[in-house]
């Protein structure tokens, strides 16, 4: 989504790819817009999480956020007013506040206490090889498959981050206290 919320934005819903045009940086001025958005909504949801987690499970809520982050995405390829984009920033907003607690909170219980920060560390790499492979191949995905259209990369994103969520229920919670063993 860092990579090509500009491009998509300022091609998809500004009808430009210049980036010495005004409305180019009108569009670029409004993905800065839209990034406080996603990231406001994302710092009230974390402080609601833990009482939704509580009620459905933590695979449930993370789940049911990853999909909203999905359609958040996708949704994007069909507005034309940059005004909704922010509604689509709001589904991206619920997820991130997701991604950043709930997979740690759910990997926390079912580690030794004393091995933590090594399986942390290990965990991290399944964050950070994908960050590194989407960085690498993105843009021949894009380029050669998506015809340039950025946009599509954020429709790709956004479908991946619905396969997320429901694969998040193929994981076992071992410390999940809304689940009986």
């Amino acid at each position: 989504m860092w990579i090509y919320t500009t491009s998509a934005l300022t091609s998809h819903v500004y009808g430009t790819t210049d980036p010495t045009s005004a409305l180019y940086n009108e569009g670029a001025d409004w993905v800065g817009v839209c990034f406080a958005v996603y990231n406001g909504v994302s710092a009230l949801v974390a402080l609601s999480l833990p009482f939704i987690a509580r009620s459905l499970s933590r695979k449930v809520t993370h789940m049911v956020c990853l999909i909203l982050g999905g359609l958040g995405l996708i949704s994007i390829y069909f507005i034309q007013d940059p005004n909704m984009l922010l509604v689509s920033m709001v589904g991206v907003g619920i997820a991130w506040a997701s991604i950043l607690s709930i997979p740690y909170s759910i990997l926390a219980g079912a580690l030794p206490a004393k091995r933590m920060g090594y399986y942390m560390g290990v965990f991290n790499f399944f964050i950070v090889i994908p960050q590194i492979v989407a960085g690498s191949i993105l843009d021949y995905v894009t380029d050669n498959f998506f015809g340039g259209e950025a946009v599509l990369a954020l429709v790709l994103g956004g479908c991946a981050m619905i396969v997320g969520g429901l694969l998040t229920l193929m994981v076992r919670d071992v410390d999940d206290p809304t689940v009986a063993d």
